[in-house]
């Protein structure tokens, strides 16, 4: 008589969390707020927390501008492009009057020209070879893809390349900022933007019917939509102006240039009292670093909250040749296009400026060069 061994398989539930990373995030966020708060920055500690939520709603919610987008084109899907839409009309009902009747508000305003349409189209190919955008870029980085801290990396060196482009660009002429608010006092302003981010959701959902793909609701975008609509809003609240990404990035790495002996004193960019101070001062007193770490570590913390921290393997060298590219391509962009799907499509719509759905035309035209190009690095054109 034979004897069979049996051993009853292993049957513990995989590890859910990594106590180490969420520890780091929190323990993080925390030094950074107390940090503000001694040198008496109350609302700076409200932005590293708005911007500590922000991160986490976006991973929680897998809320992608740049995939959205891409979907939409490829395939006509409009659940993302349509999220994205109520997070501007959410930050809107705020943003449009108060930066009209309120001193010590403003909104996110830019000149039209060919800095800004030039600037859009090629962060629009940048962000889908990059596979991000601005936020996109911050949250997947925090969450632990090695890939998007290449992106990040060049997203950092083309905006300062970007920031010795834009006096030039300037140059070429364009008209002044063209607001809603301006021409129809804060309410009419708001009515005409809502009804603007209305007409865009029912073309988005006409091509999606035309497509064969009808629009059906994304809980994530929609629930998610609404979470970073009304976090838009704290940002806005405790900054004084709408929620910006991109230009902490070129802090940073002017910054990182100047400790190597690069010196600005000549460039026109750096030579204005916005950018000038920033450079000078520490990061901690510019209000766009402060949210974009608190993104950094509100999705590590999200992440690390839901499984083991960056396990997963690195892309094989085609992938990080695209995203450091699109890194590039969107830094250059965001400096001459004035933000990000952010601090330009987002912030400026929400602002009833006429400019931020200028550069989400010319991103979204960008985006379908980008998406062509992403075979010949081995990408998924979808």
């Amino acid at each position: 008589m034979t004897t069979v061994s049996m051993t009853a398989p292993d049957v513990r539930p995989a590890r859910r969390r990594d106590p180490l990373f969420l520890a780091i995030s929190i323990l993080a966020t925390a030094v950074l707020v107390a940090l503000v708060l001694l040198d008496g920055q109350p609302w700076s500690a409200a932005l590293i927390l708005g911007g500590f939520g922000l991160g986490a709603a976006f991973l929680v919610a897998e809320f992608s501008f740049t995939a959205s987008w891409r979907r939409f084109l490829t395939q006509g899907r409009a659940d993302g492009l349509i999220g994205g839409l109520i997070v501007v009309a959410i930050g809107a009902l705020v943003i449009v009057p108060v930066a009209k009747l309120v001193p010590g508000f403003g909104g996110a305003i830019a000149p039209l020209g060919p800095s800004l349409l030039i600037g859009s189209f090629v962060f629009g190919i940048g962000m889908q070879l990059g596979n991000g955008c601005g936020s996109g870029t911050l949250y997947t980085a925090g969450g632990g893809s090695g890939r998007m801290l290449i992106t990040l990396a060049f997203f950092i060196v083309g905006s300062v390349f970007g920031s010795l482009s834009l006096p030039s660009a300037l140059a070429l002429g364009g008209v002044d900022p063209v607001l809603a608010a301006d021409y129809l006092g804060p309410w009419g302003g708001l009515l005409a933007t809502l009804a603007s981010l209305a007409v865009m959701a029912w073309i988005a959902m006409l091509v999606a019917k035309r497509r064969g793909a009808v629009y059906v609701p994304s809980r994530n975008y929609v629930i998610g939509g609404v979470i970073i609509g009304l976090l838009t809003i704290a940002v806005f609240v405790a900054g004084g102006h709408p929620w910006s990404v991109t230009f902490g990035f070129t802090v940073w790495g002017a910054k990182l240039a100047a400790l190597a002996g690069v010196d600005f004193s000549q460039a026109a960019f750096w030579q204005w009292e916005g950018p000038k101070r920033a450079l000078q001062d520490s990061v901690l007193s510019d209000t766009s670093s402060l949210t974009d770490f608190g993104m950094i570590f509100g999705a590590m913390a999200a992440a690390a909250a839901m499984k083991p921290f960056a396990r997963t393997a690195w892309p094989p060298l085609g992938s990080l040749m695209a995203a450091a590219v699109g890194g590039l391509l969107m830094g250059w962009g965001a400096r001459l296009g004035f933000g990000c799907n952010i601090g330009a499509f987002v912030g400026g719509v929400a602002s009833g400026s006429l400019h931020g759905w200028v550069w989400f035309v010319m991103a979204l035209l960008g985006s379908t060069i980008g998406i062509r190009l992403r075979p010949l690095f081995g990408l998924s054109r979808d």
